[in-house]
């Protein structure tokens, strides 16, 4: 079993920039991808940005140059540096992890969720 944990989510102004943080705990290994998602009311959890391999990333399009997924394997923490904020960013982050190395961006083939923290972009 593995238990993830995200925090730094909050309210931001357009422009502004947020890191969140999602810690492991349990039967963690630092080779398998880590997940961004990011869930807006009445739409779809979608891809953010992953992790895997150590510092091999992928980003989805609407967010690639403006924010920076990234790991510390030795506090089993993965962190999201989020910069440029829009309105459109608005949304509840999850982090999730797959019993895999491969670049998941399904949300189907994750294995494990933290709770979710809320990011508000607005003016």
């Amino acid at each position: 079993q593995v238990q993830l944990e995200e925090s730094g989510g909050g309210s931001v102004q357009p422009g502004g920039s947020l890191r969140l943080s999602c810690t492991a705990s349990g039967r963690t290994f630092s080779n398998n991808v880590m997940g961004w998602f990011r869930q807006a009311p009445g739409k779809e959890r979608e891809f953010v940005a992953l992790i895997r391999l150590g510092s091999i990333t992928a980003y989805s399009n609407s967010v690639k140059g403006r924010f920076t997924i990234s790991r510390d394997n030795a506090k089993n923490t993965v962190y999201l540096q989020m910069n440029s904020l829009k309105p459109e960013d608005t949304a509840v982050y999850y982090c999730g992890t797959a019993l895999s190395t491969l670049a998941i961006t399904q949300k189907e083939h994750y294995d494990y969720w933290g709770q979710g923290t809320q990011v508000t972009v607005s003016s």
